[in-house]
């Protein structure tokens, strides 16, 4: 797919450096339980670690004891491209930011009692969290 931000892996991981390349640029996932935005409880507005583009809103954010941040919906369906991802020997959805193609995490359709039934679990290290003024 053709992003509005394209970069050569060279350019992004002097951008990112290693870690973040790592779960951004090569689909990578960090340990559950470690991300630094797991327990944020602010309001904010959750962006991507790699290009900045808005994400997810704080109000969408809940506890789902996964492990990584969730939440129920993106700011707009078209901030964040989902693909079928076959690796793991298993089906699940990938979501990637829209406007770079860096890897997010994944999202599925467990419910958890949200408006959506959506569960999109994010890697903390793959976004950037602005909290409200």
């Amino acid at each position: 797919m053709d992003y509005a931000i394209n970069k050569s892996n060279s350019e992004w991981r002097a951008e990112l450096g290693d870690e973040k390349f790592a779960v951004l640029r090569e689909a990578g996932t960090e340990r559950p339980g470690t991300g630094k935005l797991l327990d944020e409880e602010r309001a904010g507005i959750y962006a991507c670690g790699a290009c900045n583009a808005e994400l997810f809103q704080s109000g969408t954010k809940f506890e789902s004891d996964c492990g990584w941040p969730s939440f129920y919906e993106s700011v707009r369906p078209e901030a964040v491209e989902l693909l079928e991802d076959r690796s793991m020997g298993s089906v699940r959805t990938e979501v990637r930011c829209a406007n770079c193609g860096s890897h997010l995490g994944h999202v599925f359709p467990d419910g958890f009692g949200t408006p959506t039934g959506d569960r999109y679990c994010m890697n903390s290290i793959s976004l950037n969290f602005t909290p409200s003024k």
